[in-house]
């Protein structure tokens, strides 16, 4: 089902409308301490849209059923919605069918299911696996885990002080024991835009899959798995103004097919004797027990809403913020942006002199201004840069330049505090 509103599909063709925009979510219009909310943690996760959060409530009001298993009509309905969802999603990120498709409840959990199902199947001991150094844990520990398993190891492609990875330490990485590359797609901590179709290119070169974590990429950028070229791509629906507890992974079918389950139970089956069990067609191999259903209709709901805008206009607008965010920060002298690559997506980290991220987050959170303020799960990127923590701006389509200014304003009196 589309999306109820008419706001978003009415802008496809029109000029980027925020105002419009920011009718569709109910949360942006409290307050926080008496201040107007300005939301700048959608690195953590997005706000919802109405249309989102009446799908939701459409299940569980009039559709609330389990799904595949039942032949009644709240069953069937419900089983309707939730794989109409999937294909959505297929055709939002340009996968070739639906069966690439696999629910999991998040970006974390995609990244662990290739690595215990690919990874324990395929690699072995003196076998490497390359990230870089500016991952989210999610994409670090999974596989420290394998390697521990299987007697691998982890290698790491540097990055310089802008944030960007040195391409030629990447090449250099790459060798015959290298059986997997995984990289984020967009650096959560920095923003850097990664030169992913690149990466992807370089490893198949010489065989190597790529699995890409585009947790933070989805929100920003029109994604097209088959135009990057890459064998796994993962993200979180929270992320990309859905739910909370749902997400996928895409995955090439002919990789897939060759994985065993990573989990089982209900549902991944097509046979079960006490002798032998003969597993379910993809993508339900990978997909046991009761899934989140509220979760996979909601998201579909998201996608709905996202088809809606022009991405063009959605880029366009959210580079303006970035680069206004970066040019008013700048001219604050105690203010240090940590991260500067040339190509960045709707995150801007940064640090102010003898004052701590949490403090600054504190202060800012008095003015209304929800910030992340921390090692954002990248401890490695704060270790690189030589800082305990950042403060974290990231944005999303539905703020304003004016948002940035209350922001700066409020940077201003952290400054005042601390003299």
């Amino acid at each position: 089902m589309k999306a109820t509103s008419n706001i978003a599909g009415s802008l496809r063709h029109q000029d980027f409308d925020v105002a419009e925009i920011r009718k569709d979510f109910p949360i942006l219009k409290q307050k926080v301490h008496g201040k107007p909310l300005v939301y700048f943690d959608n690195g953590a996760t997005s706000q919802k849209p109405q249309q989102v959060i009446d799908a939701l409530s459409r299940y569980y009001s009039a559709e609330n059923s389990n799904i595949h298993r039942g032949v009644h009509d709240l069953s069937e309905r419900a089983t309707a919605a939730y794989e109409t969802a999937r294909e959505k999603i297929r055709a939002f990120i340009n996968a070739p069918t639906d069966k690439e498709i696999i629910f999991v409840r998040g970006t974390t959990e995609a990244i662990n299911l290739v690595a215990q199902s690919y990874g324990r199947s395929f690699l072995k001991t003196g076998d490497e696996i390359i990230v870089s150094a500016m991952e989210h844990h999610s994409n670090i520990v999974p596989w420290q885990i394998l390697c521990e398993q299987v007697g691998a190891y982890l290698r790491v492609i540097p990055i310089n002080h802008d944030g960007e990875i040195l391409m030629d330490e990447y090449r250099r990485l790459l060798n015959e024991r290298t059986k997997l590359v995984s990289v984020t797609h967009v650096s959560n901590a920095l923003g850097t835009v990664v030169p992913v179709k690149e990466i992807v290119a370089l490893a198949h070169q010489r065989g190597v899959p790529v699995l890409l974590d585009g947790a933070q990429a989805v929100p920003h950028l029109k994604v097209d798995v088959q135009d990057l070229g890459c064998d796994f791509y993962a993200f979180s629906g929270h992320k990309v103004f859905g739910p909370t507890g749902v997400g996928v992974l895409y995955g090439r079918a002919e990789m897939l097919e060759k994985m065993p389950p990573y989990q089982s139970g209900g549902d991944m089956i097509s046979l079960v004797t006490f002798e032998k069990t003969h597993y379910n067609v993809l993508p339900y191999k990978f997909e046991a027990g009761t899934p989140n259903i509220a979760g996979g209709i909601g998201l579909g709901a998201a996608i709905d809403y996202l088809d809606g805008l022009d991405w063009q206009q959605v880029e366009a607008h959210e580079r303006q913020l970035l680069s206004y965010a970066t040019d008013q920060l700048s001219k604050i002298d105690a203010v240090r942006i940590i991260g500067t690559a040339e190509e960045k997506a709707g995150v801007v980290s940064f640090v102010i002199d003898h004052v701590h991220a949490h403090d600054v987050g504190t202060i800012l959170d008095q003015e209304g201004v929800a910030i992340r303020a921390g090692h954002h799960c990248a401890m490695p990127v704060m270790q690189r840069f030589g800082v305990p923590a950042t403060a974290r701006a990231s944005f999303a389509f539905y703020n304003t330049t004016a948002e940035i200014d209350v922001m700066v304003q409020a940077i201003h009196r952290v400054l005042k505090v601390f003299g």
